[in-house]
């Protein structure tokens, strides 16, 4: 029992980032009606300036608030200079744009930073088990960081002018322009939020899988899962398929196919999600009449 609790509080933990890049991806696919294959490597490029800034001296803290702001304004330049010239581009000429995006990121990392792999620090001390020894102190304090920003973002678009503004634009461009919404920055600011989400989640699982330029390979499938399972076009849905996803996950390695084959399990759900209920068990289906 023991044992299954402790498989259950790591899935929430490894859920919890999982639903933050799920979250990001979901805000880029609002916007754009695409998905971003490269918001893992944007996030392992973040976690890599956090290191960084780690290494020149800067506390934690202060490295984390950093590597946010300096995030979101890599998003924003990348919906200015390549996303906006493709606004009206085919849907094939978006996703060669967002595959290019991932190779030039990786490569990047691994030129700038090098290719070895490299020990990020964890906030939080590691001097005893949290939870009478069920989780360790970051699984806690990572999911705790997750759940905060998760709340944050649900705030803002719930509750300010900005956020209101934000999802306007992302539902309805025309009928946003007609009101005076200025949509082409609304949606800059969209991916702004969502490179700094990502950032977060890297900066949470590095300590964990250590940092190297492919660590969010697996984990943007992962994600990716999550956002399909709780519906794409559906913001708190994703969060919840992704702490879904985290749970299957180390459930099913740990007590079905073994660690070797968890990444199939991402697989098989999404071919699942698609088969069986494309819209996700949140999202709405689209009909349209041709």
């Amino acid at each position: 029992m023991q044992a299954l609790l402790h498989q259950i509080l790591s899935g929430v933990a490894t859920g919890g980032i999982y639903a933050s890049v799920a979250l990001a991806l979901v805000m880029i696919y609002q916007a754009t009606h695409h998905v971003n294959f490269a918001q893992g490597e944007m996030a392992t490029f973040s976690t890599y300036i956090a290191l960084t800034l780690i290494a020149a001296g800067l506390s934690y803290w202060l490295a984390f608030l950093l590597t946010v702001v300096i995030s979101f304004a890599i998003g924003v330049v990348i919906e200015r200079v390549l996303m906006r010239p493709m606004a009206q581009a085919p849907v094939l000429s978006s996703v060669g744009v967002f595959i290019g995006l991932l190779l030039i990121f990786n490569s990047v990392t691994g030129w700038i930073f090098s290719y070895s792999v490299k020990a990020f620090p964890s906030p939080f001390p590691e001097t005893s088990r949290a939870l009478g020894g069920w989780a360790s102190p970051h699984e806690v304090g990572a999911t705790l960081v997750t759940l905060v920003v998760l709340v944050l973002v649900y705030g803002f678009f719930r509750f300010t002018k900005l956020g209101l503004a934000m999802r306007a634009a992302a539902f309805n461009p025309a009928s946003s322009r007609l009101v005076g919404i200025q949509v082409g920055w609304m949606l800059a600011l969209g991916w702004g939020l969502a490179a700094a989400i990502g950032a977060i989640a890297g900066m949470m699982v590095a300590p964990i899988v250590f940092l190297d330029p492919s660590m969010m390979s697996g984990i943007l499938l992962y994600a990716f899962a999550g956002a399909l399972l709780g519906g794409i076009d559906n913001p708190l849905g994703a969060v919840i398929g992704g702490f879904a996803v985290g749970v299957i996950e180390n459930l099913a390695g740990a007590y079905l196919v073994g660690p070797e084959l968890k990444l199939t399990l991402a697989l098989i759900i999404i071919l699942a999600v698609l088969i069986l209920k494309p819209a996700g068990l949140f999202g709405r289906a689209i009909v349209s009449r041709v």
